[in-house]
């Protein structure tokens, strides 16, 4: 009797270049029930940048060259209505198929609005969404990151839930110490946004030093930039 390997789906990270995205890869790699294949993710034309997080396309590819998997951009405009990012998502899921990529990978970790808001989405073009840290406590898990060697810093915070002193911080011990209480320790509710330089996921480092905070649109951007030694990477 022949006895057939159990064919893994392939899969599309949806990557923000932050903490849960980044930790949710490394878990699906060790759960194995996905075979992530490249990431994606959406960046503002106009500005060159992450959308939301304000992270520089350059640093972006970095982190996929450290991954050592392809990057696939959504390209959207600044202001993006839904309609726009909905006919640029549905582009990109073309090409995802035309690779045989059946399922999307999300950081995504308690807002059941969001959850189904991307199930019902790719459900439409016959895909599946999974969310490999789903209903993950938050306290312990944003630990079990810092434990397990991640490093990151806060790239966007919004300064009404948390102090403006606190953008650009390493998301580090002393970061969720200073937390006000309100704020979930991932930022689940958009409290802050991160960019990671290190971590389990990666195949070498991505040093970065802290560069300019500005607010713009009722947010506070920290911008990265990136440096060639990782000796020099601040650790605020």
């Amino acid at each position: 009797m022949t006895i057939h390997a159990r064919s893994i789906p392939k899969a599309w990270m949806a990557w923000s270049s932050g903490k849960d995205s980044a930790w949710a890869l490394h878990t699906a790699r060790q759960l194995g029930e996905v075979d992530i294949v490249g990431i994606m993710t959406t960046v503002t034309s106009v500005y060159d940048r992450i959308s939301m997080h304000g992270v520089r396309r350059s640093l972006l590819e970095a982190q996929a060259n450290a991954l050592g998997l392809p990057l696939y951009c959504v390209e959207i405009p600044a202001p993006c209505s839904n309609q726009d990012y909905e006919e640029r998502m549905r582009a990109a899921m073309q090409v995802a198929q035309a690779q045989e990529v059946s399922h999307i990978v999300f950081g995504d970790l308690f807002l059941e609005d969001l959850k189904e808001y991307r199930e019902r989405n790719l459900a439409q073009v016959g895909m599946q969404a999974y969310f490999p840290l789903w209903k993950r406590d938050t306290a312990s898990l944003a630990q079990e990151m810092i434990d397990g060697g991640l490093k990151a810093h806060l790239t966007c915070i919004d300064p009404r839930k948390m102090p403006v002193s606190l953008a650009g911080h390493a998301f580090n011990t002393k970061l969720l110490n200073s937390l006000p209480d309100l704020v979930d320790p991932c930022g689940e509710n958009g409290e802050f946004h991160s960019f990671v330089w290190d971590g389990p996921m990666f195949q070498h480092p991505i040093p970065v030093q802290v560069g300019e905070t500005v607010e713009r649109d009722g947010f506070v951007f920290t911008d990265l930039l990136p440096l060639e030694s990782p000796a020099t990477v601040s650790s605020v």
